[in-house]
């Protein structure tokens, strides 16, 4: 999956060059897995680029931090801006924005307490997360044999760095066995969550996605799908889908971020309804990227524009 690197990446209020964006060996958060992250997408669209739902994002962040014990040595609005300039500054009309915090050097003890606490912010140019086609032919998967970490554990509503550690043996067994992504289970053999992305499953025109207690992040992508659907006029539930569910769901598709609405054709080599785009998926897809391209009316406030959007 290549990616577009930038010029510059924002650094504890500074600028810096990207092949110069270093941290000290020592850093808590190479050890430790102390980082807090977020990621976004912005879109070039017919006023100006925008990025979609960054309040959101970067309220979330702030939320993950809270979890961890992290405050941010900056206010949200100053996050929310430096995003922006960081976009600006690289002359990028469409990117990836990845804004991190996380603990610096200080102590190289698990106590975190004595380490600063530091936030960068990147921004890359990225394609289809999942492959070139996948939104418009879909992605074969499996059912990954590592489960979703308990809900004593780590906290899956925090978008912690050391939770990916468990999305890594994910997305590596997968792709070591021929697949492009994993489906975790949660601790109870429910279905969870990707590696890095929501799901959902399409039964008889009702949409179901896993609650929050199945061990799954608050995607802002789910939550905008939830919201596109019921407008469509289709009824969507949060609940618990056994595995089986996964295999004679009419359509099964992914959201998130980085991977949009990438639909799901193949689960285990057992074809999701006919192998092909669903109508809902597709109508789901089109319904986002209108508002996404600026093609439709931003009617949620969902864009931020990186500069002032042009009045229709």
């Amino acid at each position: 999956m290549p990616f577009e690197k930038s010029e510059k990446i924002w650094m504890s209020g500074k600028f810096v060059n990207w092949d110069d964006a270093n941290i000290h060996i020592l850093s808590h958060v190479i050890h430790y897995g102390t980082s807090l992250f977020e990621g976004l997408r912005c879109y070039k669209t017919k006023k100006g680029s925008a990025c979609f739902r960054l309040q959101e994002h970067i309220d979330r962040l702030y939320d993950s931090c809270k979890i961890y014990r992290m405050e941010i040595p900056y206010a949200k609005q100053e996050i929310l801006d430096a995003c922006l300039e960081t976009i600006r500054v690289n002359k990028m009309e469409e990117c990836y924005v990845r804004p991190v915090v996380y603990r610096g050097y200080g102590d190289v003890g698990v106590n975190p307490f004595n380490c600063p606490v530091e936030v960068t912010i990147a921004v890359w140019g990225w394609g289809q997360y999942l492959g070139e086609g996948a939104l418009d032919k879909g992605v074969s998967v499996r059912v990954s044999s590592w489960a979703r970490m308990a809900p004593n554990t780590f906290p899956a509503l925090a978008k912690c760095g050391a939770n990916y550690m468990n999305s890594q043996l994910i997305k590596m067994e997968a792709v070591k066995d021929g697949y492009m992504e994993g489906i975790a289970l949660d601790v109870y053999g429910y279905v969870s969550e990707g590696s890095g992305e929501n799901i959902f499953i399409v039964n008889d025109d009702v949409l179901c996605t896993p609650p929050l207690g199945a061990s799954v992040l608050p995607g802002i992508t789910r939550d905008s799908i939830i919201t596109l659907a019921k407008e469509l006029g289709y009824e969507v539930v949060e609940q618990l889908i056994p595995r089986e569910g996964l295999y004679i769901a009419d359509e099964v598709f992914f959201t998130g971020s980085a991977a949009e609405i990438t639909p799901i054709g193949y689960i285990d080599k057992i074809p999701v309804g006919d192998g092909s785009v669903g109508t809902i998926t597709k109508q789901l897809q089109e319904e986002f990227f209108a508002i996404t391209s600026g093609e439709k009316e931003d009617r949620h406030g969902w864009l931020t524009y990186v500069r002032e959007a042009i009045p229709a």
